[in-house]
């Protein structure tokens, strides 16, 4: 007589195991796996918005034609955390009259510098040959001549691109006079220029309309 053996079920791997068991994960969790991956990535996000990057949107025409209206870039926020501006960054900064708008300008003058505007060019600390601004829209108009400005320790000079309608380091003295910042405009001098730690950060790159990296600028 042929007897049949019993076979016996095999246990589970332990991979079966931990499938069965990922399974068996109430809906609850499950949703809640999601909300803290969520909820990370927006502190994420909200830490580089506010720490690394800085997202801003060109409001006006002074920076044409590098920056047009409705543009859309980022800057970098550590740019000047080991190194100081270079002459020609684009750079985010505090509008020195209100220390609250933000701005975005063209560093022209160093700190330490004299830098003169005659016959619509700029000349550093008496030099006779104007730096060179291949980036500018189109020739000064004669009212943006004899300016003279002598740029103290660790500040900026700051003008825009299109010049002949930038609000820039030319008018923000007479601005801080008629927004009654300062008495007159011998007090109002330090407001033509920006000191290094109002500045929030240099351009690096335009993503909108087109995308458009900020190397030699």
């Amino acid at each position: 007589m042929e007897v049949t053996k019993m076979r016996k079920h095999k246990k589970p791997l332990p991979e079966d195991n931990e499938q069965l068991q990922e399974e068996k994960r109430p809906w609850w969790k499950e949703l809640l796996s999601y909300v803290w991956i969520i909820a990370f990535a927006c502190i994420l996000a909200g830490a580089v918005n506010r720490y690394v990057l800085i997202n801003a949107k060109i409001p006006s025409v002074s920076m044409e034609n590098l920056l047009k209206v409705n543009d859309r870039i980022f800057g970098c926020r550590l740019s000047y955390l080991f190194e100081d501006p270079k002459r020609y960054d684009v750079v985010m900064f505090k509008y020195p009259v209100d220390g609250e708008t933000i701005y975005i300008k063209r560093v022209i003058g160093l700190p330490g510098e004299t830098v003169e505007i005659k016959d619509s060019k700029i000349y550093i600390d008496g030099s006779s040959t104007p730096i060179e601004e291949d980036y500018l829209p189109e020739p000064w108009v004669d009212a943006n001549d004899g300016y003279l400005f002598h740029v103290p320790k660790d500040c900026y000079l700051m003008l825009g691109d299109n010049r002949n309608v930038s609000e820039d380091a030319r008018q923000w003295a007479q601005c801080a006079v008629d927004d009654g910042v300062a008495p007159n405009l011998e007090e109002a001098e330090r407001y033509t220029y920006v000191p290094k730690d109002e500045m929030i950060g240099r351009a690096i790159f335009k993503y909108y309309p087109r995308f458009h990296m900020f190397l030699n600028i």
